[in-house]
């Protein structure tokens, strides 16, 4: 059976438990080198594209890590990078598949982001997926969730808008919040599709 947002939030508040510094610091090291990316004019956009695979890859791992009550450490933001050439090509693929569905309206453009959101989380389960099947088995996984997912994202605003008040700390709180909360929505639609299967 499927769970509320509210109790995956929940879930996601105790699987922090204990390890706010650690998600705290790891989130912090990752935005300080976007920064750093972004810091260099020109060619920082190309260095942004190249490493945002292999980043979603690692903080997807990260996050599934303490979701699970596993060994989290920061260095994991970094595996992604062990595996360049799929976390480059889904990421490619998605932000190309997400902008082809934008150029239609908003609407399709959300939904299609959507649908790809989990791809991140199967390529780290999977070690010999491919990025097509990855997105394939994302879009298949979030048939009938894309709803909730978007209504569990939607509960972050208030949370967001508290947080730009602290003049942007709060994110620092906020981000890891977010990630486990999403891993949790994962782990709960991966089992409901075990269940079916």
């Amino acid at each position: 059976m499927i769970t509320e947002n509210k109790y995956l939030m929940k879930q996601a508040r105790e699987s922090l438990a204990g390890k706010w510094g650690l998600a705290v610091g790891t989130f912090a090291v990752y935005l300080l080198i976007s920064i750093a990316i972004g810091s260099f004019k020109g060619v920082g956009s190309l260095i942004s594209l190249l490493v945002s695979g292999p980043f979603a890859m690692g903080i997807s791992l990260f996050s599934l890590s303490i979701s699970r009550h596993l060994d989290a450490r920061l260095e994991q933001v970094f595996e992604g990078f062990k595996k360049f050439g799929k976390a480059l090509s889904a990421y490619l693929l998605v932000v190309l598949f997400t902008l082809l569905w934008a150029l239609l309206l908003i609407i399709p453009g959300i939904i299609a982001a959507i649908s790809y959101s989990q791809v991140f989380y199967i390529l780290n389960d999977d070690g010999i997926i491919s990025a097509g099947d990855a997105i394939k088995k994302s879009k298949k996984m979030m048939y009938g969730y894309k709803w909730k997912y978007f209504c569990l994202g939607f509960r972050f605003i208030g949370w967001a808008l508290l947080s730009i008040l602290t003049l942007g700390i709060g994110f620092l709180w906020l981000f890891p919040y977010i990630q486990v909360t999403m891993a949790k929505f994962y782990d709960d639609v991966k089992s409901v599709g075990a269940v079916t299967n």
